[in-house]
């Protein structure tokens, strides 16, 4: 048998070793972003679960003066269970524990008579700050802690005949008492403890009862 010519042999195709090296380098690359996707996400995952769970304790007494930590100090005085008759609270104003099953509307209610403690309890849970003053106090320190609740959400004060101090703040598990309405606690309370000291994340302050006991 006569066999062709070298010349005449077909040429066998080209490696495309360029290509290969591309695919497998965009692969590698892939595999590296993925992993740094992943990474990346669990630590945004764990600084907002971090910042969660730092919810669920958001004060001590050193970083506002003067702040009660119940939390810390009596946590069994914090029951969420809801009652049907008055409950004596271990401090006053209340700042926690058993309540009414309707809350306190607050939704920057600014009452100008007292409230029930029961509701008022009700609103802490969902996140309310409730400013609280002695009915002796000066129009003019009324009228500045009205202004900072009117129109805010997850606020609400009102008189409260028998409290020690001129003023007293509460969040659910906190408490902190002062003598005017210029004093820089107020704000910082507000700030701190406003929603994030909700027991029920997501619970509204609207459709609430609007009556006082005066």
């Amino acid at each position: 048998m006569a066999y062709p010519p070298p010349s005449a042999l077909p040429t066998p195709p080209k490696k495309n070793n360029g290509l290969l090296i591309g695919l497998l380098v965009a692969g590698a690359v892939a595999v590296v972003m993925l992993s740094a996707c992943g990474v990346g996400g669990f630590l945004i995952y764990r600084e907002y679960n971090d910042s969660e769970e730092a919810g669920t304790d958001l004060g001590t007494s050193a970083e506002i003066d003067g702040l009660v930590n119940y939390r810390t100090s009596n946590p069994a005085a914090l029951s969420q269970s809801h009652v049907t008759s008055p409950v004596t609270y271990p401090m006053t104003p209340p700042a926690g524990g058993p309540h009414f099953g309707q809350w306190q509307n607050c939704v920057g209610d600014v009452y100008n008579a007292p409230i029930v403690d029961g509701n008022a309890v009700h609103s802490l849970e969902h996140g309310a700050v409730w400013i609280t003053y002695q009915p002796s106090l000066g129009s003019s320190d009324v009228e500045k802690l009205a202004a900072k609740v009117r129109g805010q959400a997850y606020m609400m004060m009102s008189p409260y005949p028998g409290q020690t101090s001129p003023i007293s703040l509460q969040a659910w598990g906190y408490q902190v008492t002062v003598d005017d309405a210029d004093d820089d606690r107020i704000d910082e309370f507000i700030r701190r403890f406003r929603q994030t000291a909700t027991m029920e994340p997501g619970a509204t302050c609207a459709s609430g009862i609007t009556t006082t006991t005066g």
